[in-house]
């Protein structure tokens, strides 16, 4: 007898088609977004130091001009172990059709900090510019940039006391929809990069 495959729950559903149909009104005729009217529909979830289902979370910016940063999630259950822990890091690009979406949505906010929870790692979401303002290869170009912002850093970055330090030789790339197109093109990229940290 054949399994039926699980069902997506009622209330993704709902969140999945009201976000559907506010992406389709949110497209103007001359091909730009209306990231106002859009925001209503994208709520965004502040950094928190304190410890939130098992993770903190913070911000750190690595280009102002560009607008480019990270949301760091911290699994908070390795702080008690040790006076120091290192920890891999996942560095994570959120999905959106290129368009859409930021670490800090509450559906990539909370994913993330999954993440961390139950893979005992540091995630590092990426927050790339957004197409049709910024076109193709720059959401490519500010990937790799991230990557190559945490192999000059590696340990120095201030979590607010956190006892975490980043191993950067155990780096992996990861993502969704079209932040699952980045890691591909990233990867391909660093081939040719002299790292000296991120393996």
């Amino acid at each position: 007898m054949a399994e039926t495959p699980p069902k997506l729950p009622w209330k993704s559903r709902v969140l999945i088609r009201l976000f559907s149909s506010a992406s389709f009104i949110s497209r103007r005729s001359n091909i730009t977004v209306n990231r106002f009217l859009i925001s209503f529909f994208d709520p965004k979830i502040p950094s928190s130091s304190k410890q939130q289902n098992g993770v903190s979370t913070y911000d750190v910016v690595f280009d102002h001009s560009r607008n480019l940063w990270f949301r760091f999630f911290l699994p908070f259950s390795f702080s008690s172990s040790a006076d120091s822990v290192t920890l891999p890091v996942i560095i994570y690009y959120h999905g959106g059709g290129f368009v859409f979406f930021s670490p800090d949505s509450m559906a990539y906010d909370d994913l993330c900090r999954r993440l961390a929870r139950e893979l005992g790692a540091v995630v590092a979401s990426v927050n790339y510019r957004l197409s049709p303002e910024h076109r193709f290869p720059i959401p490519y170009e500010d990937g790799f940039e991230a990557l190559k912002f945490l192999d000059t850093v590696e340990n120095n970055l201030d979590f607010g006391g956190f006892p975490v330090k980043l191993d950067v030789s155990r780096c992996f790339l990861a993502g969704d929809s079209a932040g699952g197109n980045l890691p591909h093109h990233v990867a391909l990229r660093s081939g040719g990069y002299d790292f000296k940290k991120v393996t």
